[in-house]
């Protein structure tokens, strides 16, 4: 069975979702063919719709577990160094959008159960290099997205050149 989750990133039914929008307040984005949406618990429309076409770029920020995303976190992560952004921004999805040129971001849930390491580091490097390939469509499109978490999933856990560039290559080879 294919993997079915980077980080905050999983397959729910057929669509690609960041967040846990089952959780208390719940947020979560879900990226689908005419871009992202932002989904609030309990309301049936999208709270926003962003089509692709706007963002020139998109990240990801995602911290290993949900107390790291805490306000209390944050202040505390200030007084010192981080790989990883923790306190509120630290679950958020954030972009540069054309047209007019403005600043996007939206915060989603964490899920129950931590995120690896390995993953939290992978589901920003898939966007990043999703981005600087100009094929931020592809993350809309639920089969395209699962060959990319099939082949990124088990990369080791480890922040080295090596890594980023055998994201770049699966990237590269997904987006011909």
């Amino acid at each position: 069975m294919a993997q079915q989750h980077l980080g905050p990133l999983e397959l729910v039914g057929d669509r690609w979702v960041i967040g846990d929008p089952k959780r208390k307040d719940g947020s979560c984005l879900v990226l689908t063919a005419a871009g992202i949406e932002h989904h609030m618990r309990g309301v049936p429309e999208p709270q926003a719709v962003v089509p692709w076409a706007r963002f020139t770029r998109v990240g990801v920020a995602a911290t290993p577990s949900a107390w790291e995303a805490t306000r209390a976190w944050g202040f505390a992560g200030a007084f010192g160094p981080s790989h990883i952004r923790v306190g509120r921004g630290g679950c958020s999805v954030s972009g540069l959008l054309r047209h007019p040129s403005e600043y996007w971001s939206v915060n989603y849930t964490h899920h129950k159960h931590r995120y690896t390491g390995a993953h939290a580091f992978l589901v920003r490097a898939l966007f990043r290099e999703v981005s600087d390939a100009k094929a931020l469509h592809r993350l809309g499109d639920p089969d395209w997205l699962g060959a990319a978490v099939a082949r990124l999933a088990p990369l080791p856990a480890r922040w080295a050149p090596s890594t980023r560039r055998q994201v770049r290559e699966i990237i590269e080879d997904l987006c011909p």
